[in-house]
């Protein structure tokens, strides 16, 4: 019996994955101070027993500013990073490959959590702070505040922020690191004309809109291990009615992340304005996730809208996605990678689970 190829392993560098299944970084909003604490341990130590052959921590922010809302994780103090060492261990305990995505929400920052209003927290308020970005443009809608216009200090100080947080993410164990680079946060909104509007070299051309992306890229790659991935998630498309050139120029900028050092890239959209018209449906960015590997040559995944086994072993057998992020699907059912074991006929489906649920899955 052939086995799917959703559950043929995966080698990246010198780390492999027991199948092609990833679980992105979904944000949790249960942190204080932002340091991880139980919910954290106990929910990434349960998707990882799931079976997935990689789970990536959520967007942990580089700088207290940096957080998307009081309640999300950072990477800031040794104190904090060591505050993931139970989450590593449980992670590679359950035989999955521990990542984690670092990250700075810019102007979408100070926001209060989803179920909360997901808006900017109210001036006057003290849970809230100061946001920047690279242009006094704020997102608007439910996020209003005007973010103070980066300085090329402030460019230098977060830059090396994500350096820092890769050096802690590092030492603490995490085998895998992604930058994010999307989703209309810092670096995302850097590159993005919507956002930028600066007059001097981190804006007006191309070239200079992805230079904090790639300045920040080269120099987190000098003290990230080249044994291990380094991966990107970006924004290649913002559904804005510029879609063709937005994709022209945002495939260009996956080829300078390759040659600057970037192992993989994961497809996603800008998000960057609130006024896009996204085609919302099952696995609809896959096209073009296997547009931007074929033109730019590098591994890719992406998310929303794969979590089906159907459609997950579908994206990769044609060869759209090398990886296949199933992030909701695993907070419907942490054992996801077993469901989609037994419906794609994968020769003794149990054993994608531990032996204490395998033995008796199996059995009976």
């Amino acid at each position: 019996m052939s086995v799917p190829a959703l559950f043929q392993p995966f080698k990246l560098k010198d780390v492999t994955l027991r199948n092609r299944i990833a679980v992105p970084p979904m944000c949790q909003y249960m942190a204080v101070d932002g340091r991880p604490n139980d919910w954290h341990l106990s929910h990434y130590a349960s998707i990882a027993r799931g079976g997935a052959g990689l789970v990536i921590v959520e967007a942990t922010a580089v700088a207290p500013e940096g957080r998307i809302t009081p309640a999300c994780t950072g990477i800031w103090s040794d104190e904090l990073a060591q505050a993931f060492v139970p989450v590593v261990q449980a992670i590679k305990d359950a035989g999955s490959v521990p990542g984690i995505q670092i990250a700075h929400a810019g102007r979408k920052a100070s926001a209060n959590r989803p179920w909360e209003g997901d808006d900017h927290i109210a001036a006057g308020d003290a849970r809230g702070w100061d946001t920047i970005g690279p242009s006094a443009l704020a997102y608007g809608r439910g996020l209003p505040k005007v973010p103070t216009a980066m300085s090329l200090d402030d460019i230098a100080r977060v830059r090396q922020n994500f350096v820092d947080a890769a050096i802690r993410a590092r030492d603490v164990g995490f085998e895998w690191l992604e930058l994010h680079f999307a989703h209309g946060y810092l670096a995302q909104s850097f590159f993005s004309a919507h956002s930028n509007q600066r007059d001097d070299i981190y804006g007006g051309s191309v070239e200079n809109r992805a230079r904090f992306l790639l300045e920040t890229l080269r120099a987190v790659r000098e003290v990230w291990p080249e044994h291990l991935p380094l991966t990107v998630r970006f924004g290649v498309i913002e559904y804005d009615g510029r879609d063709e050139q937005t994709l022209l120029e945002s495939i260009d900028l996956v080829r300078q992340f390759k040659a600057a050092g970037m192992d993989m890239i994961s497809v996603t959209m800008g998000f960057t304005i609130p006024e896009t018209s996204i085609p919302w449906g099952p696995a609809f960015l896959g096209p073009i996730a296997e547009r931007v590997r074929r033109e730019a040559d590098v591994p890719v995944s992406s998310a929303w809208g794969f979590g089906t086994p159907e459609i997950a072993e579908r994206v990769v057998k044609e060869g759209q996605l090398d990886l296949v992020m199933v992030g909701r699907a695993h907070l419907a059912n942490p054992h996801w990678t077993y469901q989609a074991a037994k419906e794609l006929d994968l020769e003794r489906p149990s054993w994608t689970l531990p032996a204490p649920y395998a033995h008796w899955l199996e059995r009976y």
